[in-house]
């Protein structure tokens, strides 16, 4: 008696290879198709300085220090002794506008809580209680005609966000004087603290 036909092995495993070989083509298709094989470019966010109403240009710091009393004066020097900071980077800026250039001191302050923010802020708001002192100042930055950016005819800015305080000054070269333009650069110059953080 004839046993059962043979099989044909050799063809069974051709079929059973080309199966698997169109399974792996087509999952390697749909992940492609999935998953787009060229990497996203990271967007590079614009520096502050180049995002408001005026132009920045950064020439002197970031200088960075732990030691806000050894930095500041006044009143704000013997808060500072008794509340630490635990950061302070200072940055001098640049702008022209209508032929007038001015010179923009901005410093970023962090604080061990905003209670203490707050409390910088509301101090160094007040006229005689002294501040953190500047890079022209300290003689960090100098230059011919640079102004005093914490003489009288300066503006001040400042504002809190968490635990971080952002103070800004900012004056004429030349001796120039327009209080409302020189307020409205000093209120723009707050978010060139982004640029600090770092």
């Amino acid at each position: 008696m004839p046993g059962p036909p043979a099989r044909d092995t050799r063809s069974l495993l051709l079929r059973g290879a080309g199966l698997v070989a169109i399974a792996v083509v087509s999952g390697l298709l749909w992940f492609l198709i999935r998953h787009d094989s060229t990497p996203a470019e990271p967007v590079a966010q614009p520096p502050a300085q180049n995002t408001g109403q005026f132009q920045f240009t950064k020439v002197a710091g970031p200088e960075r220090s732990d030691d806000c009393a050894a930095k500041s004066y006044g009143k704000t020097k013997d808060f500072f002794t008794d509340n630490p900071c635990q950061s302070l980077v200072r940055a001098l800026y640049t702008t022209e506008t209508g032929g007038a250039k001015a010179l923009v001191s901005v410093v970023l302050v962090g604080m061990p809580d905003s209670a203490k923010a707050k409390q910088l802020k509301t101090l160094t708001e007040k006229d005689g209680t002294g501040n953190v002192t500047d890079l022209v100042r300290d003689k960090t930055f100098a230059g011919t005609g640079t102004p005093s950016v914490s003489g009288s005819d300066a503006a001040y800015a400042s504002r809190v966000e968490g635990t971080n305080v952002t103070i800004v000054l900012a004056d004429f070269y030349a001796k120039h004087k327009d209080k409302d333009l020189i307020e409205k650069i000093a209120d723009d110059a707050l978010r060139l603290s982004a640029d600090l953080h770092s």
